[in-house]
């Protein structure tokens, strides 16, 4: 089982840049398939980013271009670097790794995928206009 601690979450003005960190501990660490997730008031939670075990990424389409993710593999942590952010960014956003490590990216994106991860406890972004 792989224990998963987010960090870098915060409070932006609209056009600001952050940066998320995913430690990860246990299992296979952040050597598998990584991925952050989002949820916000009222919405469902949904894919935002992933990274593969050959380092393959996928980005939401709502955040393609502004969002990037990324893997220190040696130190079992990944990013989630976020610029341009906008309001409608604002969410608690989750870190979680793939249950079967050979998860392709793409696969992250998938309907129901919830059980098919390990996950953190999330941090809060908050972007103001």
């Amino acid at each position: 089982q792989v224990q998963l601690v987010e960090s870098g979450g915060g409070s932006v003005q609209a056009g600001g840049s952050l940066t998320l960190s995913c430690q990860a501990s246990g299992g296979t660490g952040a050597r598998g398939c990584m991925a952050w997730f989002r949820q916000a008031p009222g919405k469902e939670r949904e894919a935002v980013a992933s990274i593969d075990s050959y380092g393959t990424t996928a980005h939401a389409d709502a955040v393609s271009g502004r969002f990037s993710v990324s893997r220190d593999a040696p130190k079992n942590i990944v990013y989630l670097q976020m610029n341009s952010l906008k309001p409608e960014d604002t969410a608690m956003y989750y870190c979680a790794a793939a249950k079967t490590w050979y998860m392709e990216a793409i696969q992250a994106f998938g309907v129901n995928m919830e059980g098919h991860f390990y996950w953190g406890q999330g941090t809060q972004v908050t972007v103001s206009s």
